[in-house]
């Protein structure tokens, strides 16, 4: 078992949704928590199959469980953004001439995001890619592509470090509204992506526990991916 430590000044984890409102889950999900790791060990996850106008997520990825945990909640900001696009068919076709070829359809959008990222990323049950995240940190390891980041791509990472002794903190759980009743900071957090059908994503119901353990209970662990 191998704990690190996530510090980020923003972050965003947003689910498969479209319109003016850009929503963020409430810490960062198990599925980006995978992918990060797999990116700082140098394991692609790409996967091209020819055909498929999307990048697909590859199937044959190592397994371990994860565990997250953290000692402040982030906090939650909307912002307002201009969304360029060009538009099907011929809505908006009038304002074509007055952009000299640019994008003439804009809309306004608010985007969520996440400030003071400060987060316990425990793996656990694949001693192999503890070693290549290890070797991935100290420069050992080539990556293959692309800087880490959360969510959008200007959201760097400030610190991502092992830490040998973990402080009490709260893990975040997956509840059930039926048994648990209402929990603070409640969020949803997506566990696996399937972009090729998107009705095959997974995602539940996390809260962080009732009480700040310094070792992430049972009910904390996810099996990935």
């Amino acid at each position: 078992m191998q704990c690190y430590y996530l510090q980020a000044k923003f972050a965003a984890f947003r689910p498969f949704v479209s319109g003016s409102f850009r929503p963020t889950a409430g810490f960062i999900t198990p599925s980006a928590a995978y992918g990060l790791l797999l990116n700082i060990a140098g394991i692609d996850m790409r996967h091209d199959d020819g055909q498929s106008v999307m990048t697909l997520i590859g199937t044959n990825l190592p397994a371990f469980k994860i565990a997250l945990g953290t000692g402040t909640m982030p906090g939650r900001h909307v912002l307002m953004q201009q969304l360029h696009n060009y538009p099907i068919g011929n809505t908006g076709q009038e304002h074509a001439i007055h952009t000299k070829g640019n994008k003439y359809n804009v809309i306004p959008v608010k985007r969520e995001i996440l400030s003071g990222i400060n987060a316990y990323v425990v793996i656990n049950g694949n001693p192999e890619v503890e070693k290549k995240v290890m070797d991935g940190l100290t420069g050992k390891t080539q990556r293959s592509y692309g800087l880490p980041f959360l969510g959008d791509n200007n959201y760097l990472l400030d610190r991502f470090e092992p830490i040998l002794k973990m402080e009490p903190v709260w893990w975040f759980e997956k509840i059930d509204n039926e048994t648990d009743g209402i929990r603070e900071f409640t969020t949803r957090l997506t566990t696996s992506i399937d972009r090729a059908d998107l009705s095959r994503t997974r995602s539940f119901l996390f809260a962080p526990s009732v009480e700040k353990h310094d070792q992430p209970p049972d009910s904390a662990w996810i099996s990935m991916p």
